[in-house]
């Protein structure tokens, strides 16, 4: 691959739930290179803990960015930065030399929602896995203040650690032992001798911050108007839109910062295992060593299902709600006539019956109409789930070129930081292009709404069970 005018080229790392991504983009948004590792399965043998095993995030990161770099034609030295983006809502436990004191807690891990508890002497920094990864790249203990969601002494007006002494007491967290914070764009640190061994990215280079992964993600997607939502289709999925506050006015939608300093985004409620439910639905096919099935076999199948997938609905709280603990995940409305093809539609279209809800009480709360959907993520990569959407939500609905909008939201924060566009709005305007723009059919829209209401209507009648299941029933 020849290098493009002047040789700018940033490296985006995208370290998400299910695995590690790496580009290599042009200022143009091309990309030159890429690879993506999935990481190894969450250890849950601990009730109510969910973590990383051993050093899985780092380890990713090193191995794909050596893969990402090897396939990379253009030369190193042209490289100008990196653009780091990993998990939300995660917290890693370091001792004074910044390594694991125990494996990375997931945003799944019920402490991650709690104070901290300081029962183990060895812990000398808590930070996110933005922040523990900036310490293995550069050896500096800084982090971006847009990935501190969740229990943490953050003042969200004044994006920084909290003067209040009561926060930190609250959170379990003493000041020492938090990072430096900077601004989405701002410099990390230098990427160090040894973590160049590690990962192959050249030595010096400088590392730049970005935000939370979903986040980054609409800054990738090209999330600027308040006319527009982005529907992340990724593990987690939610619906997000522009905001101007850092408080909720509305338990209907909460506030997340931005990829760009001083900014704000307004996010839906969502589903806590969204495409994670695909991917496990296409494993449970060949889990009895049956021939392997794909998603794009499932998809071609499922386009010849009726809208409706024949009298299927699927509750997706694989991973119960925090508001509704009880709840689980469940198919209903077998006949005996559906297949799996039907059962692969339930799911998609359960995705965007959940999300028109959602979206909807977003937008009530916000009093405002999105008129345009954005679609990032794995799913967005699906034609069928694009028409479901569009017609089950009603307005257009369109997708980017680079479906790894995380990853390129990354790059922009790099080619900010180093420069190579002048500011946010010219490096999203050179970067992100749309391939894919689909308009609801009125017909197919009609067909959906009466499933779409008897759908938003299932808790009334399942929650009930759920919560009887739940208590541990003994008749």
């Amino acid at each position: 691959m020849t290098s493009s005018a002047g040789g700018r080229f940033v490296v985006a790392i995208d370290n998400g739930s299910q695995s590690t991504k790496v580009m290599i983009f042009d200022e143009h948004g091309n990309v030159h290179a890429s690879a993506q590792q999935r990481l190894r399965p969450y250890d849950t043998s601990m009730a109510d803990r969910v973590v990383h095993p051993g050093d899985d995030l780092w380890d990713s990161v090193a191995a794909t960015c050596r893969e990402a770099l090897d396939a990379f034609g253009g030369d190193p030295a042209e490289i100008a930065g990196v653009g780091l983006c990993t998990i939300r809502f995660c917290r890693a436990l370091l001792d004074h030399d910044g390594l694991l004191v125990e494996p990375v807690l997931s945003w799944m891990d019920a402490r991650v929602s709690r104070p901290h508890v300081a029962d183990d002497d060895r812990v000398a920094r808590i930070t996110t896995s933005s922040g523990y990864i900036t310490g293995r790249l550069t050896g500096a203990y800084r982090d971006t203040v847009a990935n501190y969601q969740g229990v943490w002494p953050i003042d969200v007006e004044r994006r920084a650690w909290s003067l209040d002494d009561a926060d930190y007491a609250a959170t379990g967290m003493r000041r020492d032992q938090l990072a430096e914070l900077v601004e989405p764009g701002e410099l990390l640190g230098l990427v160090t001798r040894d973590a160049s061994a590690a990962t192959g990215l050249p030595e010096g280079l400088p590392v730049f911050a970005t935000a939370n992964d979903k986040a980054v993600e609409a800054l990738g997607s090209g999330l600027v108007s308040d006319d527009e939502a982005l529907l992340s289709l990724g593990t987690y999925i939610a619906a997000m839109t522009p905001g101007r506050s850092p408080v909720s006015t509305s338990n209907s939608y909460w506030v997340n910062f931005d990829s760009r300093p001083g900014g704000y985004l307004n996010e839906s409620g969502g589903i806590r295992r969204g495409m994670w439910t695909v991917s496990w639905y296409r494993d449970l096919l060949t889990s009895e060593g049956g021939p392997a099935i794909d998603e794009g076999a499932l998809e071609e199948g499922a386009l010849d299902v009726p809208i409706g997938s024949g009298g299927l609905f699927a509750i997706l709280d694989w991973l119960a709600p925090g508001d509704h603990p009880e709840r689980r995940g469940a198919f209903l409305g077998f006949d005996g006539s559906q297949g799996r093809y039907h059962l692969y539609r339930a799911v998609l279209e359960s995705i965007a019956f959940t999300m028109r809800v959602h979206l909807i009480a977003m937008e009530a709360a916000l009093g405002r109409r999105c008129h345009e959907v954005i679609v990032s993520g794995g799913g967005s990569r699906s034609v069928l789930m694009l028409d479901i959407l569009a017609n089950v939500l009603d307005r257009p609905v369109r997708r980017t070129a680079v479906t790894d909008a995380a990853g390129l939201g990354a790059a922009i924060c790099a080619f900010v930081g180093a420069g190579i566009h002048p500011d946010w709005d010219t490096a999203v305007r050179e970067t992100v292009h749309v391939a894919t723009r689909v308009e609801p059919d009125p017909e197919a829209v009609a067909t959906y709404a009466p499933y779409a209401a008897k759908h938003a209507g299932l808790a009334h009648f399942t929650d009930p069970l759920f919560t009887w299941l739940n208590s541990g029933p003994t008749d």
